[in-house]
């Protein structure tokens, strides 16, 4: 089989109000923290829990609908690509890298909103770049 997948679903908690910016070409792009928990029951019997911790950047019009709609605590569903980005950082002079989810879809999952009683408000980036489409240099401002 040729080809190959990159394709990313979470579903956690907004970690951090999002914050929305706008690129060189007048192009918004929303960054916000997503915290995804796994519970599981350790060899010695007691309940463990783990936190793992997403960065997540959403571009154009899901990159506005994060920002008005998500904030920090909300529940939401994810679906989007991994990406990894580097940039030399200008007070080390070392080189940095960042993991970061590009999300496609944004489904909010809580009920802080009618919306989402009636099966989840979702939105879905269909204009979202493709990997090597807009890609940008962020320089040495990470999200």
């Amino acid at each position: 089989m040729a080809g190959s997948l990159n394709k990313v679903m979470l579903i956690g908690n907004v970690g951090r109000d999002p914050e929305m910016r706008y690129i060189q070409s007048g192009e918004p792009v929303t960054s916000f923290s997503l915290a995804t928990n796994r519970r599981w029951t350790g060899g010695d019997g007691q309940l463990k829990e783990e936190t793992e911790w997403h960065n997540v950047v959403a571009w154009r019009r899901l990159a506005e609908q994060c920002n008005e709609y998500l904030s920090k605590g909300r529940k939401v569903y994810i679906e989007g690509r991994l990406q990894t980005r580097s940039w030399d950082d200008q007070a080390t002079g070392q080189k940095r890298y960042r993991t970061e989810i590009v999300a496609e879809r944004m489904v909010m999952l809580d009920s802080r909103d009618q919306r989402s009683r009636e099966g989840g408000a979702g939105f879905d980036n269909p204009e979202a770049p493709h990997p090597g489409e807009n890609e940008i240099d962020l320089e040495d401002t990470p999200f």
